[in-house]
């Protein structure tokens, strides 16, 4: 061995407890993430930018296969942070559950119909049959509901023929001609406008004709209060990251070109600008402080059409729903 050789083992010998320590003390964030999920997108900006490394944090990305998985992990304490609705967070605080939220995204979902179905109206889908994501507790269908009620004067539920399905197949029916509209969720949506169907109502144009002009994130980052103040460095670093990657989605092509279409599954040039524009749409701009007023507000009305079997026995948003930065302190 070379004097050169034996210097730069000794210099590794002596270095690798350091580095080893200085990793095992970076804070670690175990991130519940669904396969195949838009989040993953977000992560990956992440990681690939180093925006984590530059935050002083590591993220554990934790694989699920369903929503449901994701609650169970998260209130089993197998992750720290997954992503679901305010309106959940707010059930579970107000049944003694420290649960609370960050917005993540505005984009939820709209109403797609088949260019050759004829509808121009959302009163014109009487006695159509209207495919449905999310179940009959979902919050795009209540509140489509609720717009309903308001606008034509009646419960889309009385009207429409309800067809409940997963995304996937709601998707194969709406292209294969056996539906003529779906309420799914926005990247399946994206998909849907790629091959040609027509957005009807988008969740901006339902809020409005409700009365709600500001913007409303329904989805967001969720973690425990008490994790939270027991490690401030990691959800501060996190959430840092988190809003730098959507800032470097908004505003740079070159991201999603070599960092994110490989895991975005987008089968044409077509489909992955719609999934980057309605990823890019989505994205709040809003403070933390303002969706909660707006989000007071849209309780209600889920409220009255969703009733205890949505809300438990809330009349209000939960107070601490909605993180405020510092109370981990």
């Amino acid at each position: 061995m070379t004097r050169l050789a034996r210097a730069l083992a000794w210099l590794a010998f002596v270095l690798s407890p350091i580095l080893m320590t200085a990793h095992a003390a970076t804070p670690v964030v175990r991130v519940g993430v669904l396969q195949f999920g838009t989040v993953s997108w977000e992560i990956e900006a992440m990681q690939k930018a180093g925006l984590l490394e530059r935050e002083g944090v590591r993220v554990e990305v934790v694989p699920l296969a369903v929503n449901d998985a994701a609650n169970v992990a998260f209130q089993g304490n197998a992750v720290d942070v997954i992503v679901n609705d305010w309106i959940w967070v707010s059930r579970q605080r107000s049944e003694g559950r420290g649960y609370t939220f960050v917005p993540y995204s505005l984009a939820v979902g709209g109403v797609m119909v088949r260019p050759d179905a004829g509808l121009r109206t959302f009163a014109d889908l009487r006695g159509k049959r209207l495919g449905i994501a999310g179940g009959a507790l979902g919050k795009s269908w209540l509140l489509l509901r609720a717009y309903s009620r308001k606008t034509v004067g009646e419960d889309a539920a009385s009207f429409v023929r309800t067809d409940f399905a997963a995304p996937p197949l709601l998707n194969q029916l709406a292209l294969g001609g056996d539906i003529p509209a779906v309420l799914n969720y926005w990247h399946y949506n994206a998909r849907l406008q790629a091959a040609g169907l027509r957005e009807m109502l988008s969740m901006q144009d339902i809020l409005a004709g409700l009365g709600i002009q500001s913007e409303l994130p329904m989805v967001g980052w969720v973690f425990r209060d008490d994790w939270a103040k027991a490690n401030p460095a990691a959800i501060r670093g996190f959430l840092r990251a988190s809003a730098a990657a959507k800032k470097l989605m908004r505003e740079s092509d070159e991201i999603w070109n070599t960092t994110l279409r490989p895991v975005m599954r987008a089968e044409d040039q077509a489909t992955f600008e719609a999934l980057r524009a309605g990823y890019r749409a989505g994205i709040p701009r809003g403070t933390n402080a303002e969706a909660e007023a707006t989000a007071r507000q849209v309780f209600s009305i889920l409220a009255s059409v969703g009733g205890r079997e949505l809300v438990g026995e809330a009349q209000a948003l939960a107070p601490g729903t909605f993180w405020q930065a510092g109370a981990e302190r």
